[in-house]
């Protein structure tokens, strides 16, 4: 499979757009910034906003992450995950009319039918813009009565969750409604089925009491990169939230890998759209930008940093390091014996065997999560996201403000009309439904 040329502009291809929002900004620290806003954190308002710019900037959809438990040894220094995201998206929904509204949702410790009901509920309520972000979790069982499974079989059962979701949607024809009101049908029978999913996982009769949603079905996107994480995203997904390789090399290898998985399942290698994450620190010069950085990486609490770090690095004990001194790459396990986040966790493994302090590692945790952090003015961050675009390194991005909110205006007033003005993103929406807009066609 050839990777897209530096010509892909030019032949009318546009870059996707997206943006993850948690309220504060990316970066750790940013609540700290005296106009954040985080007394907002549980205010509709707030998000209202942001999403509300995203919309006008034309961006194509919001995510929205989500947290099974809460993490007491950060929450001295930090703010927690927050609000529940098929609550918050639905509310967004009425005061959104094009963007499209993605929720993660774990597959892990949910019931497929619930979740159905929800996302068709979600995508009638938005008129045809709800996602699903399917996720598998590496934590939070203490809160849910059951053991968290090995890596590999959680990714097993989100295969099948996603199967007995795709089931239940198509589970009522999308001409089964008639309302014929002279007659008394409300519904045709005869259009509405049962499922009836026996498999190892889980057992579902079905169908779904929640009409056909107006997509067909929603999005799906799929944020794991292991292997395993890849094989479920070239069967099921729509659009794929990797983390940001540092590197344009890595970016390809990766494209490269996933859209060779999804031909393989005999599926449309164009149909997926692959969305690094890339969390900006912009400044309106690139000397601001700097300054910027170093006041956010001021602002860390290196306690909580180490902590977020060790759960980073499958929990190995870095109590006893210097800040200043290098990780020691044998207390790591390889990435194969990881059951946690296998693929951020071979992010890190990777800087570690570059020879990454402690200090640069904690910093770079806390900024980005694992996703690239460049640092500059608004035409830089165009520029870097054009060129990996035009290199085949990703087909879009899921941007993540550092700091909010003048760090996400940058984003939406500034970057974004540099890549309009280019010809590299849309002006406007073209469809109603985000699986139009992103230019996949109908479910059949």
């Amino acid at each position: 499979m050839t990777v897209p040329g530096d010509d892909r502009v030019a032949r009318g291809e546009q870059l996707v757009l997206a943006t993850l929002i948690g309220g504060v900004g990316n970066h750790a620290g940013a609540w700290r910034r005296p106009n954040s806003r985080v007394e907002e954190k549980y205010d509709l308002r707030l998000f209202a906003d942001l999403v509300g710019r995203a919309e006008a900037a034309k961006l194509h959809a919001v995510f929205l992450a989500d947290g099974l438990r809460l993490e007491t040894d950060t929450l001295r220094s930090q703010p927690f995950a927050g609000l529940e995201p098929i609550t918050l998206l639905s509310a967004l929904a009425a005061v959104t009319s094009r963007i499209g509204l993605i929720g993660s949702v774990s597959t892990t410790f949910s019931e497929p039918y619930t979740v159905a009901r929800q996302l068709a509920s979600l995508d009638h309520i938005s008129n045809g813009r709800a996602g699903w972000n399917l996720v598998t979790s590496a934590w939070g069982e203490e809160n849910y009565g059951r053991t968290l499974p090995p890596h590999d079989e959680r990714y097993e059962r989100g295969a099948e969750f996603a199967e007995v979701l795709f089931a239940l949607f198509d589970s009522w024809d999308a001409d089964a409604i008639t309302i014929d009101r002279a007659t008394g049908v409300y519904a045709d029978p005869a259009k509405v089925r049962a499922i009836d999913h026996v498999g190892k996982h889980f057992d579902v009769r079905g169908p779904l009491n929640v009409a056909r949603p107006p997509q067909g079905r929603p999005i799906v996107a799929q944020a794991g990169s292991s292997d395993v994480g890849q094989d479920v995203a070239a069967r099921f997904a729509d659009v794929v939230f990797t983390t940001g390789r540092t590197t344009v090399e890595d970016g390809r290898r990766f494209y490269r890998s996933l859209k060779e998985r999804v031909a393989g399942t005999g599926r449309d290698p164009g149909s997926v759209k692959i969305l690094p994450g890339v969390s900006p620190i912009i400044g309106r010069t690139e000397t601001e930008a700097k300054a910027v950085q170093r006041e956010l990486n001021g602002f860390i609490d290196l306690v909580s940093g180490r902590a977020k770090l060790s759960r980073q690095l499958a929990g190995v004990d870095l109590d006893d390091l210097e800040l200043d001194e290098p990780v020691p790459l044998e207390r790591l396990p390889q990435e194969s014996q990881v059951q946690g986040r296998r693929s951020r966790f071979g992010v890190y493994r990777a800087l570690v065997e570059e020879g990454w302090t402690l200090r640069r590692l904690i910093e770079w945790e806390v900024a980005s999560a694992g996703h690239h952090v460049p640092v500059g003015s608004s035409e830089q961050i165009a520029e870097l996201l054009l060129r990996r675009f035009e290199a085949g390194a990703a087909d879009g991005f899921v941007l993540l403000p550092s700091y909010v909110p003048e760090g996400f205006t940058l984003l939406t007033d500034e970057v974004v009309p540099i890549l309009q003005e280019r010809g590299a993103f849309q002006t406007d929406y073209a469809h109603e439904t985000l699986r139009g807009n992103l230019g996949l066609g109908p479910v059949t």
